[in-house]
């Protein structure tokens, strides 16, 4: 048996707000349709974080499930990485706050920002910690609320995004199982495809900048999607290639939930049967970095992931950025 020193995701937890917003909802908000928004995106409904709730909640909920899956308690965890583009303050981050409210006193604490990639890059990040010796157990988090910056009067993106946060507990192993291989990229060319313009340093909030709504997310759709469809199976085939493995041999391709159409391109491109390449965007929306492991926890939850299974992880967003990390469960 391989005996080689490895991270593993050793529990997954979950947080969904419960307050729904259906598209037809939103046909009486802005100009659009639930069959327009069905056939162009594949989404149905998506969930929006009640007022008063925030990142942290949302962060807390998932990690404490997480934790109790893994059976660690907070105080054993020696790193937080939280992958969000929404977090509640620009500093501090988002993992120092809930670092406080774990109470995981040990634990060395930052936010990591590569859009709807986040959770892939932070895994990545925990990972080559665990390899290095540097650390043993880590809580890796992917949250957003993106219901709080997106133009609830744009109807191209306001129908897009959810709000939900999925988290991992990463462990050294010697199992056997584990994460095999990991390919990250950004192409910073693309920057402004998708990008929130006011707020930083470059244009700070200020009157104009409100009126402007330069505080709200601003997508090229068009362009975005072209580079998706291209780079999920590029992304992909590396990933497997590094391992020595093809798309015949994985049991999941769990792939970031932006667009049905995406998926479907990809999934169809690598020739990988729909049972393989779970979908929930019908009823979460785009949820960014929080997407992936709200796909694993459902397929666990459902008794289809289970332990040996060769899982790949593929993501795409802002940055641009795109990553993947193989792993036998």
């Amino acid at each position: 048996m391989d005996r080689t020193t490895r991270s593993m995701i050793a529990g997954i937890g979950v947080a969904v707000p419960r307050k729904i917003i259906t598209n037809y909802d939103l046909e009486k908000i802005v100009d659009t349709s639930d069959h327009w928004i069905v056939t162009r995106t594949g989404i149905k409904q998506r969930r929006v974080l009640e007022k008063g709730r925030s990142n942290v909640d949302l962060s807390e909920q998932a990690a404490r499930e997480a934790l109790d899956r893994a059976g660690l308690k907070p105080e054993q965890l020696e790193m937080i990485l939280v992958g969000t583009i929404t977090p509640d303050y620009p500093f501090p981050a988002t993992a120092c706050l809930l670092q406080a409210r774990l109470g995981a006193s040990k634990a060395l604490a930052f936010d990591l920002s590569a859009g709807c990639t986040g959770f892939v890059y932070a895994l990545t990040v925990a990972d080559q910690f665990i390899r290095s010796g540097a650390c043993q157990n880590a809580l890796v988090i992917g949250v957003e609320v993106l219901s709080r910056i997106v133009d609830w009067e744009d109807r191209s993106t306001c129908v897009l995004f959810g709000d939900g946060a999925g988290a991992a507990v990463v462990t050294r192993t010697n199992s056997g199982r584990g994460i095999l291989s990991f390919d990250l990229g950004s192409d910073g060319r693309g920057a402004e495809l998708l990008m929130i313009p006011g707020g930083g340093s470059s244009f700070p909030t200020s009157r104009e900048t409100v009126d402007q709504k330069l505080h709200y997310v601003k997508m090229n759709g068009n362009e975005i999607f072209k580079f998706a469809v291209r780079v999920v199976e590029e992304n992909t085939l590396n990933l497997l290639k590094k391992a020595g493995f093809t798309p015949a041999d994985l049991d999941f391709l769990f792939l970031h939930q932006a667009n049905l159409r995406i998926i479907e391109s990809a999934r169809k491109r690598l020739k990988i049967p729909p049972e393989r390449v779970p979908v929930n965007i019908d009823r979460y929306g785009n949820t960014s970095s929080a997407a992936i492991p709200l796909l694993i926890k459902e397929e666990m939850d459902a008794g289809r992931l289970l332990p040996g299974s060769l899982v790949a992880m593929v993501a795409f967003g802002a940055g641009l950025t795109w990553g993947g990390v193989l792993a036998t469960w």
